[in-house]
């Protein structure tokens, strides 16, 4: 009978342990080792110059011309963003690669040793093909903005992803842009107007970065770092440099713990810990409990009564008489 019930009752203690699907992304559990991440920006006395565990990391692949001498090229670019410290803007971002909406557009404003800019859906190749494409592009967007969200640890150093806006300081949508050198410029405490809000960081492939905006451009057409037009503002790459797919791949794990787990934690529980923890576990060892003390009971002799303990007594007597 122990078996039995023990054999019955495992299935549904080990499923009732089960805790519930997480609402989360799979992406969310995948940890990432900042350590193979080696085409960072210029490093700077900056928070940001570290990863952090659990923050998002995006995978930006990209396609474009570096100058007009050089074949087309293909790189991937890892951004990591700040989630701790800019959670509006992250989140915002997170949505819009999640949905595809960076798929396939390009980058539409380039300034050399300033900023690559993209993120309008509007700005993809028209028929026949590039540079054609829609009069919005450049001035595009969801239609949803958010509010600037700024951090006393956010920056624009070196490789910070920012977003970009109009004159209204809570008017940012899905543009972006990278910075290809510090642009602390930008800063709010340096602009009377608040500035612009970073909100992460290129982790690898800003050697990509830096080729996008060396790229000859519709105000700089040589390509040249050596001869650039210093009234460059708006300049659209002459070649395009395009998105090929921008996707979430995991989170920041510098320290191993969601890759290997956190190695302070006590070792897995035993099966009979892990029933305990369980309603029908524990309905489980009651129900264990019950058995063997019925089975105990039922070997001891009942008692007997007054009555027929004196007649036993009797007999006995009599028999050691005879």
């Amino acid at each position: 009978m122990f078996l039995f019930l023990v054999l019955f009752f495992m299935p549904f203690a080990s499923f009732s342990g089960v805790a519930p699907q997480s609402e989360e992304p799979l992406w969310r559990s995948v940890g990432l080792d900042p350590e193979l991440w080696s085409d960072r920006p210029e490093a700077e006395d900056s928070p940001m110059m570290q990863s952090y565990t659990g923050n998002a990391v995006i995978e930006m692949k990209v396609s474009y011309v570096e100058t007009h001498f050089s074949s087309r090229e293909e790189g991937i670019i890892i951004i990591e963003l700040f989630e701790q410290w800019a959670p509006i803007t992250t989140e915002n971002m997170i949505q819009h690669v999640e949905s595809g909406l960076y798929d396939g557009i390009f980058f539409h404003r380039v300034i050399d040793d300033f900023v690559t800019q993209s993120g309008d859906p509007e700005c993809k190749e028209l028929f026949p093909a590039y540079p054609s494409t829609s009069p919005q592009c450049g001035s595009g967007g969801t239609g949803e903005t958010i509010p600037m969200e700024h951090n006393d640890n956010l920056s624009h150093v070196d490789g910070a992803i920012g977003m970009a806006r109009s004159t209204d300081p809570d008017s940012a949508d899905s543009q972006w842009y990278i910075a290809e050198t510090e642009a602390h410029n930008l800063d709010p405490e340096n602009r009377d107007d608040e500035g612009y809000a970073t909100f992460g960081i290129v982790r690898d492939g800003m050697t990509h970065i830096r080729a996008i905006a060396r790229t000859p451009t519709s105000d700089d057409l040589t390509g040249l770092e050596e001869v650039q037009n210093p009234a460059s503002s708006a300049g659209r790459p002459f070649y395009q440099a395009k998105i090929i797919s921008m996707k979430m791949i995991g989170v920041a794990d510098p320290d191993g713990i969601i890759r290997f787990g956190d190695q302070s934690e006590p070792q897995e529980e035993g099966f009979l810990q892990s029933l305990l923890e369980t309603t029908v576990g524990v309905g489980v060892i009651l129900a264990i409990v019950v058995v063997v003390a019925l089975a105990y009971i039922g070997r001891i002799d009942p008692p007997q009564s007054i009555e027929k303990q004196f007649i036993l007594d009797a007999e006995l007597d009599e028999e050691v008489v005879e």
